[in-house]
């Protein structure tokens, strides 16, 4: 099994520039400590994923790309592989799981995607079926080389804009995003530490660590959290990936996600869905369990549905 480089990394920088924002590090003044965030959710889709899929999208050869591409999501990765299509002109199909948000599925829509419903267990199947029928690739939502090298431009990024970087602090669902911000800022900034963050209704990563092997969870066990991008496991690729690079994984509990929410709305004038916020949960609430130094939190996305998000908000 290879694991990527670097060099595989800033190739897909290369590949992304024109389709994916560089988002800028926001220094935060409200805490004595020094915390920067990494604001995925300014992306043009609203989330990371845009990295990993315009990087999928443009390594295929011309031909292979004409035909389209299926993919399967919870949400972000979908419009993100809608956005990716839109932007080369070609066909896509997306398969979201039953009860996705409707701002999700909405907005992938709205790139011009087809958007089939499936249980989450059977996402990756239909995909595949609809994939073969429509002489089609699939984009997977993390466990592919050139998906985990686009996201992993984040870290490239983090370590050109702040080389004393002691942490970063990653969200972790299918560990495609910590993969190659792992590979990025294990290459670029040797003394950092990057620090995997899980709900702890979906902390099979964390397990799996401990373990040093996977771990399986129930996938109703992880449909628990109110952290919907965060419902995935890893697969063996990127769990391989996560070994190498990632120091460990701090779970975090459904209060202090929410709490991290309105953090970030309040004081970093940030709008962050609940897989975005668990980074800044970390922070927030487990700082005995990280390493001291210059921090950042990678907010992964904004899709939040409003209803969810005015329920935060207006929580005491």
């Amino acid at each position: 099994m290879r694991l990527i480089t670097i060099d595989d990394v800033r190739a897909a920088s290369d590949r992304i520039g024109g389709h994916a924002l560089r988002t800028p590090l926001l220094r935060q003044t409200w805490d004595e400590r020094e915390l920067w965030l990494k604001p995925e959710n300014l992306q043009p889709i609203g989330a990371f994923k845009v990295r990993g899929a315009v990087n999928a999208l443009a390594a295929l050869d011309e031909e292979v790309r004409a035909r389209g591409v299926v993919s399967y999501s919870s949400g972000n990765h979908a419009q993100a592989v809608a956005y990716a299509a839109q932007q080369f002109g070609v066909p896509a199909t997306i398969v979201v799981q039953d009860g996705a948000p409707q701002v999700k599925i909405s907005a992938t829509k709205a790139f011009g995607a087809e958007v089939v419903e499936a249980p989450m267990t059977e996402r990756r199947a239909v995909a595949r079926r609809l994939a073969e029928r429509l002489g089609r690739v699939v984009i997977p939502p993390f466990d592919h080389p050139d998906v985990i090298a686009g996201q992993g431009t984040i870290g490239l990024e983090i370590a050109e804009d702040l080389p004393a970087v002691s942490t970063v602090l990653v969200p972790i669902s299918g560990g495609g995003l910590a993969s190659g911000v792992g590979t990025a800022i294990t290459a670029l900034c040797p003394d950092a530490r990057v620090i995997g963050v899980e709900p702890e209704l979906a902390a099979d990563t964390a397990e799996s660590l401990r373990a040093g092997r996977l771990v399986r969870w129930d996938a109703a066990d992880r449909a628990r959290t109110i952290a919907d991008g965060l419902r995935t496991e890893p697969s063996e690729l990127t769990f391989a990936h996560l070994r190498a690079t990632v120091e460990g994984v701090v779970t975090v509990t459904e209060d202090e996600i929410r709490q991290a929410m309105r953090v970030l709305a309040t004081r970093a004038r940030l709008v962050a869905e609940p897989s975005g916020a668990v980074s800044v949960a970390a922070w927030l609430f487990h700082q005995h369990e990280l390493p001291a130094g210059p921090t950042v939190a990678v907010v992964t996305g904004g899709n939040v549905d409003p209803t969810l998000l005015a329920e935060v908000l207006q929580a005491r």
